[in-house]
Parts: structure tokens; C-alpha cells; sequence
């Protein structure tokens, strides 16, 4: 299977030398120079991961990053010469899937392109193994079948990422899972990302299922160990 990628980037020296090394290690290869051309190229070269500058012209690069969201949990690498936290909080929050910063390898970036596509299909393929609701804690549901969450008769559709993080503490409820654990089951072993983005999507499952997410009683952190999802009784 030849994969797609499309390379938002406005540099050109830079844009050039992905779409050659790339296009020499197999894949299918869409560049674009702005952030609006590349909200279009998205929209109708329909690739599998995706190469994103933030400092682009026309539009942001975590403007394109939200508009991908609104309809696709296709993987996104943010690839940007900044390097401030900040910055990088910004874009996991917007649901990037890792983040590299200029100068870097091309063969570092060729393994994140590769280990992100890897994560994707497994997170696919294990919530395709269920294809029956499967019951939990709270009052909640999941249905792994349409990665949808249901609680209180709303349905809501759920990021892969989310949907595999709430299923495996929802499996596990009352233990608590160190960030280690959580990082290998739902990112996968060979992640080598930020591990903030684990806290990112545990911030936004909270804001979808806690009454007050800034005060969490079902999803808990356990300081300086991981997480856990309360059992029955005590949320």
C-alpha cells in the first residue's frame, strides 16, 4: 500500500527536499505552500499523515491544524522551527499527533511518518475488534464499532486517541495506569513524541464527561505516577 502525504510548508528548500526523499522512500507525495492551499490540498488529495509548517502564510499553520480536526483524525506531524513549549502545547491541544522542529534528520522524520501511520492502523484495527457496545462505568458507553461514546441517550463520536485512552481506563477503572503503561497501549511502544500529549487528550475527555473538568472525579491524576479512572461507587 502506497501511503499519501501531504507537505504544507512555505520554505521552499524545505518543501522540495521532503517531496524528493519521500517520494524516494515509497510514498505518494502532495506539496503545498500556504496554509490555504493546503486546507484545499487536504480536502481533495485525501492523504494518510500529514506534514504541517506552523508559520505559514494565508493562514496559520494551527488554523489548518483546526479545520483538519473539524473532520478528520487523520495524523498530523507538526514540522516548525519553533521550538518554545508554548508552541508546542498549542499544537496538541488542536489534536497534533507529534511534533519536529527544524533543522532536522530526514531519515528521524521518514521513522515519526512511519511510527505514526503504524499507531493509526492499530488504534483502527483494535476498535474494529469489538462489534458489540461495550458497557462501562458512570453511565457511559463506547461503542468501538463507531468510536462513539454514549451517555445520558448523546452520542458523541470520539478522536481514535480518545476513544483508545477512555476504553483502556474504563477497562481498568479503580487501578491506576502509569504514564508509561498508558503512553505504549495507546501511542504505541515505539512513540517517541511529547508526552504531553497524553495530558492534552485527558483534558479533553474531561471536558467531555466531567460535571466540572478543572475538578475531575471520574478521570483522577495520580501525582507523579499516571491516572486512573474511579470504579463504580466513587466517582
Amino acid at each position: 500500500m502506497t501511503h499519501r502525504v501531504l507537505v504544507i510548508e512555505d520554505e521552499e528548500a524545505y518543501r522540495e527536499t521532503l517531496k524528493y526523499v519521500l517520494t524516494n522512500e515509497g510514498f505518494d507525495v502532495q506539496v503545498a505552500a500556504n496554509g490555504a492551499a493546503g486546507v484545499d490540498a487536504f480536502r481533495d488529495f485525501h492523504p494518510d499523515v500529514v506534514l504541517l509548517d506552523l508559520m505559514l502564510p494565508r493562514m496559520s499553520g494551527t488554523e489548518v491544524l483546526r479545520r483538519i480536526r473539524l473532520g478528520s483524525d487523520v495524523p498530523v506531524i507538526m514540522v516548525t522551527a519553533k521550538d518554545e513549549q508554548h508552541h508546542k502545547i498549542a499544537g496538541l491541544e488542536l489534536g497534533a499527533d507529534d511534533y519536529v522542529t527544524k533543522p532536522y534528520a530526514a531519515r528521524e522524520l521518514i521513522a515519526r511518518i512511519r511510527a505514526v501511520l503504524r499507531r493509526s492502523a492499530v488504534t483502527h484495527e483494535e476498535a474494529l475488534d469489538e462489534r458489540e457496545p461495550v458497557e462501562t462505568a458512570h453511565g457511559i458507553t463506547l461503542n468501538p464499532e463507531r468510536l462513539t461514546m454514549e451517555r445520558d441517550g448523546k452520542v458523541v463520536p470520539l478522536p481514535p486517541k480518545e476513544f483508545a485512552l477512555l476504553l483502556l481506563l474504563m477497562q481498568n477503572r479503580g487501578r491506576v495506569l502509569t504514564r508509561e503503561t498508558i503512553i505504549a497501549r495507546v501511542w504505541g511502544e515505539d512513540y517517541v513524541g511529547d508526552t504531553k500529549t497524553l495530558d492534552v487528550h485527558m483534558k479533553r475527555l474531561r471536558s467531555r464527561i466531567e460535571d466540572v473538568p478543572a475538578e475531575p472525579r471520574l478521570l483522577v491524576t495520580v501525582r507523579s505516577v499516571g491516572y486512573t479512572m474511579e470504579d463504580e461507587g466513587h466517582g
